[in-house]
């Protein structure tokens, strides 16, 4: 076998297994099925367990609950109005009984505690930063320039390229990863497009998720008559409401600084909360062609009424 077939093997196997974290994503509040998971990736139920296991390095049933109990996280820190039994039925859990004990499993502390603990000096936003760390936490943000506008964004298909691994690994990746989207925007006539956008999705929770599970995609929006070819999954972000932050950065304490800046401080006062939906980043500008150095990020943040 030549290693081009090889290469084409191992791109086949990621973008099946990419389609199933989609697929999962989207549906986190069902009970799946081994014969449903593997019917969509296209391999036999006989092997899909042992070829998640092995590419994934944990089993699929403990990556559905890892999932659930993860954003479940979250919902008890954005949604301080809802109850414990609200966020176990939105997430699939039969009761709070059972959800409070996968919970306390795996946190080593019940969901109730939980929030008490993260929902001191009445904020319950510590979790919800989606870029940041311990120190940032502490660090007293002094965003300038900043606007945040909401409106209705439609949705949008993308191609991608997904990494997982801890964002520093993913930082030495990123170059790569943009070189092969540009390279098939050339090909594709899309290079000048205004409705071409470059985007980045962290869908994990850095605060939850451990660092080697992280997913970040890296995402070009296509017109729906773009096809992916065998380098790339396509998937669809979601339309709707959005608070989109438009933020003027030169490092990267001002990345995580500018996703704090619109969790911490527009958010409490803006009457909304975060939706279930993926908030992602649309990069605006080379910053290597700035006379400033500037990098200019709009930061899409998913929203309903609170």
């Amino acid at each position: 076998m030549s290693k081009k077939d090889n290469s084409s093997q191992i791109k086949e196997y990621n973008m099946r297994l990419n389609i199933i974290q989609d697929y999962i994503e989207r549906n986190i509040e069902n009970n799946f099925t081994l014969e449903e998971l593997s019917k969509i990736s296209g391999f036999s139920k006989y092997h899909f367990h042992r070829i998640f296991s092995s590419t994934m390095n944990e089993t699929i049933n403990r990556y559905i609950n890892r999932q659930k109990l993860e954003k479940s996280a979250s919902f008890l820190i954005h949604t301080p109005n809802k109850s414990i039994t609200e966020i176990a039925y939105d997430f699939g859990f039969g009761d709070s009984a059972i959800f409070s004990r996968s919970f306390k499993s795996y946190y080593g502390i019940s969901p109730s505690n939980y929030r008490k603990e993260y929902s001191k000096n009445g904020k319950g936003i510590k979790l919800s930063y989606s870029y940041n760390d311990d120190k940032n936490l502490r660090r007293d943000t002094k965003m300038k320039n900043v606007n945040v506008e909401v409106t209705n964004v439609s949705e949008m298909k993308v191609v991608y390229l997904r990494h997982v691994g801890s964002y520093q690994n993913f930082a030495t990746v990123f170059s790569s990863m943009l070189e092969k989207l540009f390279v098939f925007a050339d090909k594709k006539g899309l290079v000048g497009n205004k409705d071409c956008k470059l985007i980045c999705i962290y869908h994990d929770n850095p605060k939850i998720t451990e660092s080697d599970k992280r997913r970040t995609s890296v995402c070009l929006s296509v017109p729906e008559e773009i096809e992916a070819n065998e380098d790339f999954c396509e998937m669809t972000i979601s339309g709707g409401k959005y608070a989109i932050g438009h933020f003027e950065i030169t490092t990267g304490e001002e990345h995580r600084d500018a996703w704090q800046y619109l969790y911490g401080k527009w958010l409490p006062k803006s009457g909304y909360q975060p939706d279930d939906r993926l908030s992602f980043e649309v990069y605006l500008n080379d910053p290597k062609f700035d006379p400033d150095g500037k990098q200019y990020i709009d930061i899409y943040l998913p929203i309903k009424p609170l």
